[in-house]
């Protein structure tokens, strides 16, 4: 596809799309900067807005474009790059890749653990837990919808410490708790629309799903942590090597 043809050996989208991605990776579009309006691209490229919207809407889920409503449409930063091999907390992570962060408790409070989750955490149905749900946020922008159940014996003062002073890690270490193991899946899901809204993005987009346990020094599960990363925010890596 060039400036002013394309070819039909693929959607006009999925052309458009690569070329506004060389683009950026060019360097043409800055980060930061607008790129043309859905008029101006459709006009350059001779095609139907309804294409240019599709390609833009690709960009924007892959997290290279945002869309600013009554301004336009902006190149964004790359995302972020985590480890996946290296234990540590929101907070100490965003830190790490010079992000501000920071947290919305939506929910805080104590049940029951139940024939679930008390099979996780490998305590009796009928202790009690403590369930906070939250959305945590980089820069501002909300990045992942966290939940966490911590069995109330693990950290008995949890219900006087802030939670939006101190990330959980720093609360773990303040009660001479260190976090050495964690065993964690990922999956892909959609969100319902509620919750998808507390994470800005459109319901029928799909969000990272961890599900992870995190053990103590002493090998004891301290937490189940279920968390639902945006994918435009971030890409995770795994290292391997060969023993021996």
């Amino acid at each position: 596809m060039n400036e002013k043809k394309v070819n039909y050996h693929s959607p006009l989208y999925l052309q458009l799309r690569e070329v506004i991605r060389s683009k950026i990776e060019s360097g043409e579009y800055p980060p930061g900067t607008p790129i043309p309006s859905e008029n101006a691209l459709a006009e350059t490229y001779g095609i139907h807005r309804l294409s240019v919207r599709s390609a833009i809407s690709a960009l924007i889920y892959e997290g290279l474009l945002k869309s600013v409503q009554g301004k336009g449409v902006y190149v964004t930063s790359r995302k972020d790059e985590r480890d996946l091999e290296t234990i540590g907390g929101f907070k100490q992570t965003m830190e790490q890749l010079g992000h501000k962060s920071s947290a919305k408790i939506l929910i805080k409070a104590t049940r029951e653990a139940g024939p679930y989750y008390a099979s996780l955490l490998k305590i009796d149905p009928h202790d009690s837990v403590y369930y906070i749900k939250r959305v945590l946020c980089s820069d501002g922008e909300p990045y992942s919808l966290e939940e966490l159940y911590i069995p109330t014996t693990v950290l008995e003062n949890l219900p006087q410490v802030d939670l939006n002073v101190f990330s959980m890690y720093q609360i773990y270490e303040f009660y001479g708790i260190r976090i050495s193991r964690v065993w964690e899946r990922l999956e892909l899901e959609e969100l319902d629309p509620m919750e998808a809204r507390l994470l800005d993005i459109d319901s029928s987009f799909a969000v990272m799903k961890f599900q992870g346990l995190s053990y103590d020094q002493h090998g004891r599960i301290v937490e189940y942590a279920r968390t639902y990363t945006r994918g435009d925010k971030c890409n995770f890596s795994v290292h391997y090597q060969r023993e021996g």
